[in-house]
């Protein structure tokens, strides 16, 4: 029976090309679209879950008041570590990690790299793909661990472990594990482990509970409740205050580490969204652009019933039940379903290369997955069952005396159900556009955000080897030289906050006053020149001019406002028994997140540690010119390392990456629902022409014109738009308005965005169903006259 079935269905399949390829196309391209968004959302969603501990891994994070508003973040004090290894049985290991950056040397093969320093511990919570002894790997401060890529880069195809290299020329260090990262799924960046003990041997162990330098991660034993335990640590840092010193009133708690990557952003003090938002929309999308695909064959298959009417007839009148007429077109939307799979994923296979570039990630077709042809298998009699439901039960309701006494007419009344399936897909398009202008006018409104600052020809070089020690030298060299104007050392890039200070006081301050959270920035001299920061009251810095300024600082108007100073300048600051003196007031500029409102900031003088050298580049010259020459004075003061520099500009462009890959995204799969719900337009423009032939044909003898006809055929689809657009308003009014809810810095939702989506989308139903139209207006009346 089954066997008869298939080859009725491939019959009609073939002797029905036309209809056919336009519902394998619509069906291809949807099926395509929602295989590549569910393989980027299964990665998404599976980020630092594949760990062996996963349900018992932890991050630890600190929640209090900063500036008037309950946060949490994800830093906390070095101590903690060791405190609650010693303090809590119900926790199994902990360790420790704190960024670096070093140079990984092999005799004369040296790499710049970012790295963490961790506990010995981390590779027992941390199950990556492992080659060398798990156990030892970081149980001295003289061992290393490299990632694959890193050892490659440096030993080729020789086995590294047990092999020497050298970490920023000096120490030597055994390798003793290589680290496989690309096999999991994890958040962490890095392309090699120091030990935590080699840290604290160079730097020291001078640990205080309010130094929230590093990351703690914990693993519970078995069976032990988190809960209980948060109770347990709430206080601790209260607890551990030192006698004297003002109390610290941060609490501390766990979150699972499986669930930080999709929501690390917090609300009131807790963790309840962040990249989560953009995984629920896109996963929304998906199952959008299914059933918009799946819609699309509903009216192209409805579109040519009449052809199929009297194949229904002769089957019924033969005994055939409606149960095996609907049997017959179901098994065909599936044949269908099968071949727009196939079509899909080639598709996939020629496009994944271009959307791994688009996403940043490497995605993988899992081909030797059971599950994968499994799930597709399912997927595959889903969407056939979907899209040829409608069809299957609406071509198997004919009346059999009717088709075959030739009495079958179409009414115009009974269109609604294919009218309201193209409302629905026009609806999630219009939505679609909405957001797609939306979003792109929020990516604007961020990049056009003033800095503060100007960006043009500066540019920055790490501070590592001989830098710091040859600083004089190199600052001369560079000013001597033609090829910059201006030299700044600070504290950081100024695309970065490298950290920030509570617990200041001043004359008329309170104790409320200390738990203004300051973020921190360094600088030697030049600020105005450098960066073109603007002083509005007093003077900047300059250690050279003035050796007091060691400890002088200046203020931005946050900062300002915040103190609640009218006269800041010669206001004396006071924190740990050090004193600074402001000396000037500068206007607020972004260093963090240009979505992120400005806070208080205090920019201090060289009574600090530096970490950059900025410098201008001499704009009469040519950047090539003036690069080559600074990499000729760095070489000669830092031979031992390589000359590395970063163009603020570019930098600063890195903090968009996430909004446009969002943009880019939604621009592409907008795009494919406009065009597959075109071509459900087009199926209903050919039904509807289908229909109404004889009609058209009276109307012409009778002295109609082209353009009239072709107005009557098309205005009831801008009807259909125009109620898909009053529909589509309001939820994406709403989705948008959610979305924009994370953005501190953010746009209205536009009046105009609506607008401009009801113009297109008309635009668009007028240009698909026009041709037909036209067409059908043109056609010669006699034809479709010739059997009344």
């Amino acid at each position: 029976m089954f066997k008869n079935y298939f080859k009725t269905a491939i019959r009609s399949l073939l002797r029905n090309k036309g209809y056919a390829t336009l519902n394998i196309l619509g069906l291809a391209i949807g099926m395509a679209s929602t295989i590549l968004i569910v393989l980027w959302v299964m990665n998404e969603i599976t980020v630092d879950n594949n760990y062996e501990k996963s349900n018992r891994l932890y991050i630890l994070n600190s929640r209090g008041e900063l500036n008037g508003t309950l946060t949490a973040w994800n830093w906390t004090p070095e101590v903690l570590a060791t405190t609650i290894k010693k303090s809590y049985p119900e926790v199994e290991n902990v360790s420790r990690v704190s960024q670096t950056q070093n140079l990984i040397g092999l005799n004369e093969h040296k790499i710049s790299a970012s790295g963490y320093y961790v506990d010995s511990s981390f590779l027992n919570m941390f199950n990556f793909p492992i080659s060398g002894d798990v156990d030892n790997s970081l149980n001295a401060a003289n061992r290393i661990v490299l990632s694959s890529q890193l050892a490659i880069q440096l030993f080729g195809k020789e086995d590294p472990v047990g092999k020497v290299v050298k970490v920023n020329n000096y120490d030597p260090f055994i390798v003793s594990a290589v680290l496989d990262i690309q096999k999991v799924n994890t958040s962490f960046k890095f392309a090699y482990l120091l030990p935590m003990s080699y840290y604290e041997a160079k730097y020291g162990t001078d640990y205080g509970w309010a130094n929230n330098s590093g990351q703690t991660y914990m693993t519970l034993k078995q069976g032990d409740n988190v809960d209980v335990f948060n109770a347990k640590i709430k206080d601790i840092e209260k607890s551990h205050t030192r006698h004297g010193a003002e109390p610290i009133n941060n609490e501390i708690f766990a979150y699972p580490f499986s669930k930080f990557y999709l929501y690390g952003r917090n609300d009131n003090g807790n963790y309840v969204a962040g990249h989560v938002i953009t995984v629920r929309m896109f996963s929304i999308i998906a199952s959008l652009i299914l059933l918009i695909a799946c819609i699309n064959f509903m009216n192209l298959s409805t579109a040519r019933s009449e052809k199929r009417a009297k194949e229904v007839g002769v089957r019924k009148v033969v005994g055939a039940s409606k149960a095996t007429i609907i049997l017959q077109f179901l098994l065909e939307s599936i044949i269908i379903s099968f071949v727009s799979f196939v079509i899909g994923l080639g598709i996939i296979v020629a496009v994944l290369p271009f959307f791994n570039s688009l996403i940043d990630k490497q995605l993988l077709i899992p081909f030797k997955s059971i599950y994968f042809w499994l799930i597709n298998v399912a997927f595959i009699v889903f969407t056939g069952l979907l899209a040829g439901s409608y069809p299957a039960f609406f071509l198997s309701a004919f009346n059999p005396v009717k088709i075959l006494k030739g009495a079958f007419r179409y009414s115009k009344n009974k269109i609604s159900a294919r009218s309201v399936l193209v409302i629905v897909q026009f609806t999630f398009a219009i939505i679609l556009i909405i957001s797609t202008i939306v979003i792109a006018g929020q990516m604007s409104h961020l990049q056009k955000r003033d800095q503060g600052y100007k960006q043009d020809a500066l540019v920055y070089t790490n501070m590592i080897g001989d830098i710091s020690r040859n600083y004089p030298l190199i600052r001369n060299a560079l000013l001597a030289s033609n090829a910059v104007t201006s030299v700044s050392k600070t504290m950081s890039p100024i695309t970065t906050q490298y950290g920030d200070i509570m617990g200041w006081s001043w004359d008329g301050s309170t104790s409320e006053d200390k738990k203004i959270d300051f973020g921190t920035f360094g600088v030697d001299a030049d600020l105005e020149k450098t960066f073109g920061l603007k002083i509005l009251e007093g003077r900047s810095i300059d250690i050279y001019h003035f050796p007091s300024d060691s400890n002088a600082v200046l203020l931005n108007q946050t900062a300002v406002k915040t103190m609640r100073l009218k006269n800041p300048i010669g206001t004396l600051l006071r924190i740990d028994k050090q004193t600074w003196k402001v000396i000037g007031v500068v206007q607020n500029f972004i260093i963090k997140s240009p979505n992120e409102k400005i806070e208080p900031m205090m920019i201090q003088g060289p009574n600090t540690w530096f970490d950059c050298v900025h410098y201008r580049l001499n704009s009469t010259r040519s950047t090539e010119e003036n690069l080559k020459v600074i990499a000729t004075i760095f070489k000669k003061y830092n031979p031992s390392y390589p000359f590395e520099y970063t163009f603020v500009d570019t930098d600063y462009a890195r903090k968009f990456e996430d909004i446009q890959r969002i943009s880019k995204l939604t621009s592409l799969f907008s795009g494919l629902t406009i065009f597959i719900s075109c071509l459900g337009l087009f199926g209903l423009a050919a039904y509807m022409a289908e229909a109404r032939t004889k009609e058209i044909g009276v109307r012409k003898v009778l002295g109609a014109s082209i353009g009239g006809i072709a107005t009557l055929l098309s205005k009831d689809f801008l009807k259909l738009v125009v109620i898909a657009l009053l529909l589509a308003v309001p939820i994406a009014w709403y989705a948008m308005h959610q979305w924009l809810i994370g953005y501190q810095y953010r746009i209205n939702v536009p009046i105009w965005a609506f607008f401009l989506a009801g113009f297109l989308s008309i635009i668009i139903a007028i240009l698909t169903v026009g041709i037909l139209a036209i067409r059908a207006a043109r056609a010669n009346p006699t034809k479709s006259l010739r059997t009344e």
